[in-house]
């Protein structure tokens, strides 16, 4: 099967409502099968016909795919992985939803002018190309994948403004920032604050880190997400990189942006104002909630997301990150400050490690001090294009091969 095949249905194609008029928003879930995209599923399914699923997208997990689009028909199904996509059968999916295979197939499909919004929630470097497709056609795009600034974030803001689209954070931290910054302009702005569970390690001593396994390293405290993102948030370079994707997402200096540890994960993060306000974003840790903020930007809607409890009694702590025990972070202001690849080249390392952690071949202490050499040695470039981005990554996760043998 070609990479970018399609599989077109019978019939004519559904007709839908589109992003006008009030009508109901006709929205492309890249990534459909993931954690955001379950949610994404949560929240379009709890819309009552506001929000119409018309494109999902997996890279091989066809089987949820498939009982996705059953249930919720949409006009097209996406797998990435052609030899996964074989797997699948004409009378696998309901009538009037049609197949597409590969990587470019999907990107051509985002540009479709029926697709309303763009949810991005494919893992990794792997979902560039697609939202950059997304934003080149113009699309308001609810961005889960922060892979896109942290690796190119000058170029997509850039051509964002030229295209007209509209970039929304599916971030929870990012989310809270967009929403607590409608509070002041952004020269009032003294600091971004971001905050962090702490992950599982949040008050383990720093000697005993070296021997975690996989298996710890995967209980997070109050997120259910993947694999790769929880091993992050263990590590905090899920937090290193978000300071990037902040750096590049709100236009403001690395000097401008912080860190606190707050194990709850009530307050997702805040914006500090040059006055001493200081505006917060709190809610339970569901991340149904920003998802949905980011598909119905700018209205507000009732949803499925859990609500606080004030009639009970409520606890906020607050502490600085230890950057002894977690040196990512220190990899994660480097990067924002200098910009250019750096960004690109610290995500590719930390994949390409946190996939050698998982496999057994590097320890958990190893994950921050591979990303630091590789970020150290790399042919640095302050204006890359986006070849120049995709070149470094893949040289990037190279190194980490060479060194992890991974």
């Amino acid at each position: 099967m070609p990479s970018s095949s399609r599989h077109f249905p019978d019939g004519p194609t559904p007709d839908r409502p589109g992003d006008r008029d009030g009508e109901a928003l006709r929205v492309a879930v890249l990534g459909s099968t993931g954690s955001i995209g379950r949610s994404t599923i949560d929240v379009i399914t709890a819309s009552r016909g506001r929000l119409v699923p018309y494109l999902l997208a997996a890279w091989r997990s066809v089987g949820p795919l498939v009982a996705q689009a059953r249930e919720l028909r949409p006009r097209w199904v996406v797998v990435g992985d052609p030899a996964a996509a074989a797997a699948i059968s004409p009378s696998d999916l309901p009538s009037g939803t049609g197949l597409a295979v590969g990587p470019e197939a999907l990107e051509d499909l985002v540009a479709d002018p029926a697709i309303d919004r763009v949810v991005s929630a494919i893992v990794g470097a792997a979902g560039l190309r697609s939202t950059w497709a997304a934003i080149e056609a113009g699309k308001t795009v609810a961005l889960a994948n922060k892979e896109t600034l942290v690796m190119a974030g000058p170029l997509v803001m850039r051509r964002a403004a030229e295209t007209g689209s509209r970039i929304i954070p599916v971030d929870s931290e990012h989310s809270a920032i967009h929403q607590a910054l409608a509070c002041g302009r952004l020269a009032e702005v003294e600091r971004l604050v971001l905050t962090a569970s702490g992950g599982p390690f949040r008050t383990r001593s720093g000697d005993s880190l070296a021997g975690v396994t996989p298996e710890e390293a995967l209980r997070h405290p109050t997120w259910s997400m993947g694999p790769k993102i929880t091993v992050d948030s263990a590590t905090m370079m899920n937090k290193a990189l978000e300071l990037v994707e902040a750096r590049w997402l709100f236009g403001l200096p690395a000097s401008k942006l912080a860190v606190v540890v707050h194990p709850q994960s009530i307050v997702h993060s805040f914006v500090e104002f040059i006055d001493g306000a200081v505006i917060a974003q709190l809610s339970p840790p569901d991340m149904r909630l920003p998802i949905q903020y980011a598909l119905f930007y700018p209205d507000r809607v009732a949803g499925p997301a859990k609500r606080l409890d004030f009639t009970a009694s409520l606890r906020l702590d607050f502490e600085p990150p230890d950057l002894g025990r977690f040196p990512a972070l220190r990899l994660g202001h480097e990067a924002a400050a200098r910009g250019g690849t750096a960004g690109a080249v610290l995500n590719a390392a930390n994949e390409q490690a946190v996939h050698g952690f998982l496999a057994g071949a590097v320890r958990f202490t190893e994950i921050a001090e591979i990303c630091s050499r590789v970020l150290a040695e790399h042919p640095f470039q302050d204006n890359p294009t986006l070849d120049d981005v995709c070149r470094l990554d893949a040289w990037a996760r190279q190194e980490v091969g060479k060194w992890a043998c991974v």
